[in-house]
């Protein structure tokens, strides 16, 4: 597990350079008291380990930029992919607070080596698009949802993908949330795509989206919580947590009305990755909701995974007490 004595820590992402796993992950002081509060404090930490079980600190990748930049409150979630030059690309979330809410936009940064990162003097690099996307003022949402970048190479070959939490700009506003998409030939220029699902299936966000071939069958997983399920949904009386959903390819098409829960809401933020010393998936998750309700803000250890019939299983890891925060 991972956790730290005077922080919490929740969203996380995982690089591997070959000989070492990186993780980064969003943490906040506990002495804000108040673990909703840490979301307007999130830094990118980073930590390195040889087994995916014990992890050393190591010097943070990124805060947030100087006022007015497109992530001047917070650095949120992202991923790393290697380009094929050998450099690293860091695409994360940038927030913004204006006077109609928290605008959400997608940056980037790079490092030859994973350990010290350069923003890109070109972000943000992807933003809602209102042609497809709801933005600040067009629907009844408390943000503009553009977050969470996911990047992967295309299968056939052709540039880069990139999914992101978004909303749709039609339909019932607590049932608009859909996989966002954009593309690009180089990882630096970036065009915004439509969705590549549709809204009204039941959530009103998706958020975290990681999409993978576990034992030669795509699968997406994201995030949702009770409070962010339509109506429809939340009447069914279950739970929020970790959700995949079994997929014809990595670019779909998404059955999200199909979606079964892996974890409920003890653990949030689902990640798989493929072991290098024995090629096995495994997932982690942050450790959520404990026995009583409160914010616990921690790593758990790699769960194992299994397909059982169109799901995916998974083992959970033991979740820790209450926190003292």
């Amino acid at each position: 597990m991972f956790a730290l004595p005077d922080s919490w820590v929740w969203d996380f992402w995982f690089a591997d350079d070959g000989e070492r796993y990186h993780l980064f992950f969003l943490y906040a002081s506990r002495a804000l008291h108040d673990p909703d509060a840490r979301h307007y404090r999130a830094s990118i930490g980073h930590a390195v380990s040889d087994d995916l079980k014990e992890w050393t600190r190591v010097a943070d990748a990124l805060v947030r930029g100087d006022a007015p930049a497109f992530d001047d409150v917070a650095t949120w979630t992202g991923s790393v992919v290697r380009h094929p030059d050998g450099t690293w690309f860091m695409f994360y979330t940038g927030t913004s607070l204006t006077p109609d809410g928290n605008i959400q936009r997608v940056g980037y940064a790079t490092s030859a080596d994973l350990m010290e990162w350069q923003k890109s003097a070109a972000n943000p690099v992807a933003q809602a698009d209102a042609r497809w996307y709801e933005t600040l003022g067009t629907g009844e949402w408390r943000e503009e949802a553009f977050r969470d970048p996911w990047v992967f190479a295309d299968p056939a070959g052709d540039g880069w993908h990139m999914l992101v939490t978004a909303r749709a700009n039609t339909g019932p506003a607590d049932d608009r949330g859909v996989v966002g998409h954009a593309w690009s030939l180089d990882l630096r220029n970036w065009e915004v795509l439509p969705p590549l699902s549709q809204p009204g299936q039941g959530f009103g966000h998706l958020e975290v989206f990681q999409v993978e071939v576990v034992d030669g069958r795509a699968v997406l997983l994201f995030s949702c919580t009770a409070a962010d399920f339509a109506a429809s949904r939340l009447a069914t009386g279950t739970t929020g947590g970790v959700w995949a959903s079994p997929a014809a390819s990595v670019l779909g098409p998404y059955d999200l009305a199909g979606a079964q829960l892996v974890t409920d809401d003890s653990l949030y933020v689902g990640r798989l990755l493929r072991r290098r010393d024995d090629g096995e998936w495994v997932m982690f998750a942050f450790h959520n909701i404990a026995a009583d309700g409160s914010f616990i803000g921690s790593i758990s250890d790699p769960m194992p995974v299994r397909w059982e019939g169109r799901d995916l299983r998974v083992t959970p890891a033991a979740v820790p007490g209450p926190s003292a925060g």
